[in-house]
């Protein structure tokens, strides 16, 4: 029997999918590792790129900073954390946290730098103060790439969520490291088939959440002559 074919016999055995160790309950426990992280990331992400962008300060800060976090090695950092911090749940949340603020951070910026200087200063004229420009003009036009940030975040912050096993924790990554430790190829290939599927399936979703956040996206109405509004050939 050849290593895949045993991985898709272990995925597609029912018996494997239920109990506290089985298929369900550790992809339930990768969802809330990586959920976590994702919360704190865009915590800490969305309002200082919010800040930046709209201010147009610290660009060269911003630009380091992304690119210092994004240089970090995951499991070096987790490895680091959990020598000063010890064993549980915070350290590999905190690595994941660093690995998931850079392209939030970078998605938010871009969105609100990139949203054209005449509508902000359209909006200024008519008496909005910087908060009502901030929240009524450019987030709604910066949602797309903010979006764009988190979902970059959350397909890596998923791919990597395995490290939380290294620290004896749940997660797909059980499957990973039990393998490697028991020479069980197969069990290793679970996990990592299991993780991309999943990865996958979170970034569609997410991409339909982009998709939809266009401005006018499947918002065209009918006119009287039966073409859509905002569609070249009614023009």
């Amino acid at each position: 029997m050849n290593l895949f074919s045993a991985a898709f016999e272990y995925i597609g055995d029912p018996a494997n999918w239920s109990g506290p160790t089985g298929i369900g309950a550790r992809i339930l426990e990768h969802l809330w590792y990586s959920l976590l992280a994702l919360v704190v990331s865009a915590a800490v992400a969305v309002p200082l790129g919010l800040l930046i962008g709209h201010f147009r300060r610290g660009e060269a800060v911003l630009v380091g900073l992304v690119n210092s976090l994004r240089s970090l090695p995951t499991l070096g950092i987790l490895t680091f954390l959990v020598l000063i911090m010890g064993l549980g749940l915070t350290p590999p949340i905190l690595a994941l946290v660093l690995l998931g603020i850079p392209p939030i951070l970078a998605g938010t910026y871009a969105g609100i730098a990139n949203v054209d200087a005449l509508v902000v200063d359209a909006a200024e004229a008519v008496g909005m103060t910087r908060a009502q420009v901030l929240g009524r003009v450019q987030v709604p036009n910066a949602l797309p790439l903010i979006l764009g940030g988190v979902r970059n975040a959350t397909l890596q912050i998923i791919a990597t969520a395995t490290v939380a096993a290294y620290v004896n924790l749940g997660g797909l990554g059980r499957y990973i490291f039990d393998g490697l430790a028991l020479r069980d190829y197969p069990r290793v290939l679970v996990g990592a088939l299991l993780v991309a599927a999943l990865a996958l399936i979170v970034d569609g979703l997410l991409a339909l959440a982009v998709w939809a956040s266009v401005p006018g996206t499947g918002r065209l109405r009918r006119t009287g002559t039966g073409k859509a509004e905002g569609h070249p050939s009614a023009v």
